[in-house]
């Protein structure tokens, strides 16, 4: 719609980069400018090509290595510092290499398989050069629609099954214009007409422009197909009076809005009808997205997370497309004028207060377009679409029985920081586990304690066998220090799960916030924030952003299945990044967040049984966070609470035989109880890898 807040997103443009390797034995040529266009099919041969070529470099670099570890390359050796020796070793050469090898050359090397390396290495860091150049999001991109979106074939599949859906919806798809760009609205209609899915109305409502170029084209169309329904306003309305012109027309079982310069995928409806069809309850459903430009290029998509309401109320990531059951929208009242800008948020935020029955689509089924005026080109959100958002939330939040407040980033257009008002306050018992390590608890405590603007709380030192008699005095003088805190000893083998649960249970408060060691206080509010959230009935565990000492992100949430069972998100991304589509800077609900500084009410903890002491190491925080979502309860990474974190400083390295093997026993323990969960983790799209924390498209 238009005026729709940004949802955030990257724009990444700039031409693509191509290349062309001769045979084997050839020198490559040098990687030139290409079209602004990708070719799928070329691009995957192209990438093909460069595997190959890759692998037979691979090969021949084996057999030097082969070579090198000879008996004959260790005769070689002795007679090269033979050489040295007498100063003969001018009569031979060495060729250092990009790759960090050196390979000897000269008369005395007459094996071909040397000879040849030598000659290709060249080849080989042109190879990867080449395949960094095609490894850009818009080259994956291509690659990925190269496998996954619809062809003609898949459209006629779809045409042949429309008789046997179960329910057969008709959508009402909504367009307002005001002095459209004709070249783009006629694309826009075109887009629904080519629609595979047959039982649609398209109804335009023309807000009064002053081209009468708009009212010929839309009446062309009106003519061209019965389906298509117009209604011209006398006045000029803005966005929501013109919307709810077109929805006067609207006989439609679900209502979805087209901006009038955007498309729909020719497989649109037919996608949200057979999800109605599949879920005859459905009221909402939204799809991914991305963008296009003037060229056609299609970038930027954006791979969506299921419903997620935290998320939501940072940033209104469902956009594009989404598809709403017209009689809810009737009963919430339709668009809101006061609301322009972002009237699309509003009526989603008091939709979804009246249902649950809400389905994600994993597929991109609209292309927003790029161009000088729009949002989707510049991320620019006006300042009045801004403070509509705010107010938005802020009455969503009051509707909702938790009354706050909404603030955008500054530092990200489209993004909302919710704060709650304290409506359930009580003790917070912060439990830290150690071993020795005085100076880093000592560090600790005093971050904490340079913050307390929430002061009902205690600290619970847990010694699990100190030995060295410097940090056993500091947690005795903080002990004398501050009332508030306690040292615990529990000289047990190490097992963070037992460790925790031991605390809790000598904890008093009413809510429990698990802190490492070796972490750092960054933000003023650190205890208040994560509380206005823990004290949610509807939220189980509250994360945090904790950085690297060099300003580089540890943790932003933690993402099941990535790396086998679990891992950070947008780990090593620079903290003023705003990470995939702004999720580095919003509140975001996540299937887990790590319990180097976690809280969760007392009684959520005690619920799912705390932490699971089979898991004594690794995996604990994920397990638990995944009990907490089993139960009903959602975990949330508060981007706005910022430590530093000197990450596992305490235990050191997994390097030991018997570390492996327990690290290994707890992988297939996690992986046989979660199996389905790790495989589908509702917060973060199948489209995007599991091999890195990146949020790279996976191919």
């Amino acid at each position: 719609m238009a005026g729709k807040p940004h949802p955030g997103g990257l724009v990444t443009q700039g031409s693509t980069r191509r290349a062309r390797l001769t045979s084997p034995k050839r020198a490559p040529t040098k990687l030139i400018n290409g079209p602004s266009t990708v070719d799928p099919v070329a691009l995957a041969q192209r990438m093909q090509e460069l595997a190959d070529e890759r692998r037979r470099l691979g090969e021949l670099q084996t057999a030097y290595r082969l070579i090198e570890r000879s008996k004959f390359a260790r005769i070689r050796e002795l007679w090269r510092d033979l050489l040295a020796l007498t100063g003969a070793i001018g009569k031979e050469s060495f060729v250092s290499t990009s790759a960090g090898e050196t390979f000897l050359g000269g008369a005395a090397e007459n094996s071909q398989q040397l000879v040849e390396l030598q000659a290709q290495n060249a080849t080989l860091v042109e190879v990867l050069a080449a395949e960094r150049a095609l490894s850009g999001p818009d080259v994956q991109y291509a690659r990925w629609r190269e496998i996954h979106a619809p062809r003609e074939s898949d459209f006629q599949r779809m045409r042949q099954t429309i008789p046997t859906l179960a329910a057969r919806p008709t959508i009402s798809v909504v367009m307002a214009t005001y002095n459209s760009n004709l070249r783009y609205l006629r694309a826009a209609i075109d887009s629904v007409r080519a629609q595979v899915y047959p039982d649609w109305e398209l109804c335009v409502a023309d807000d009064a422009s002053t081209d009468s170029n708009v009212r010929k084209v839309l009446s062309e169309y009106a003519a061209l197909d019965s389906r298509i329904k117009t209604v011209f306003r006398p006045e000029n309305g803005h966005i929501s009076r013109a919307s709810n012109s077109a929805l006067d027309l609207a006989t439609g079982d679900f209502v979805a809005f087209l901006d009038h310069d955007d498309l729909l995928s020719p497989d649109a409806l037919y996608e949200i009808a057979k999800t109605v069809s599949q879920h005859p309850d459905a009221d909402m459903i939204y799809s991914d997205e991305d963008k296009i430009d003037d060229s056609g290029r299609l970038m930027d998509p954006h791979f969506k997370q299921e419903w997620s309401p935290d998320s939501f109320l940072s940033r209104m990531y469902t956009c594009h497309l989404s598809a709403y059951r017209r009689e809810l929208v009737e009963r919430v009242g339709r668009l809101r004028p006061e609301f322009d800008g972002s009237q699309d948020y509003d009526l989603v935020l008091r939709l979804t207060e009246l249902t649950d029955r809400i389905h994600h689509i994993p597929k991109v089924l609209y292309h927003w377009r790029m161009h000088s005026a729009s949002t989707a080109s510049s991320g620019d959100v006006k300042p009045y679409a801004v403070a509509a958002a705010e107010r938005a939330i802020a009455e969503a939040l009051a509707r909702r029985g938790e009354p706050g407040t909404a603030t955008a980033r500054t530092d990200c257009s489209g993004v909302y920081l919710t704060r709650y008002e304290l409506r359930a306050p009580g003790k917070i018992s912060v439990i830290i586990p150690t071993r020795d390590h005085g100076d880093d608890v000592d560090r600790c405590l005093k971050s904490i304690f340079a913050a307390p603007q929430y002061d009902d709380f205690e600290v619970l030192i847990v010694d699990n066998g100190s030995t060295d008699p410097a940090s056993l005095a500091t947690f005795e003088a903080w002990r004398g220090r501050d009332s508030r805190v306690r040292v615990l000893h529990h000289n047990v083998p190490f097992n963070f799960s037992a460790i925790n649960n031991y605390a809790a249970r000598a904890a008093t408060g009413s809510y429990l916030l698990f802190l490492n060691n070796d972490t750092e206080i960054v933000s003023q509010d650190w205890m208040t924030a994560m509380l206005e959230q823990a004290q949610r009935p509807s939220i189980g565990a509250v994360g945090a952003l904790l950085l690297y000492p060099d300003r580089t992100v540890q943790h932003a949430g933690t993402v099941v299945g990535v790396g086998g069972v679990a891992g950070h998100s947008h780990k090593y991304f620079s903290a003023d990044d705003p990470g995939y589509v702004n999720m580095l800077k919003a509140i975001v609900n996540y299937s887990a967040v790590t319990a180097a500084c976690m809280m969760v009410r007392r009684e959520a903890f005690e619920r799912v049984g705390g932490f699971d002491e089979e898991l004594a190491v690794a995996f604990n925080d994920v397990d638990f966070c995944l009990k907490l979502q089993a139960a009903g309860l959602r975990n949330v990474y508060l981007p706005h609470v910022v430590l530093i974190h000197f990450e596992s400083k305490s235990r050191g390295r997994e390097n030991s035989l018997e570390k492996l093997t327990r690290f290994e026993g707890e992988k297939q323990l996690m992986l046989r109880r979660w199996n389905t969960a790790i495989a589908n983790d509702p917060h973060y799209s199948p489209h995007l890898t599991i091999k890195a924390e990146n949020f790279a498209i996976r191919i």
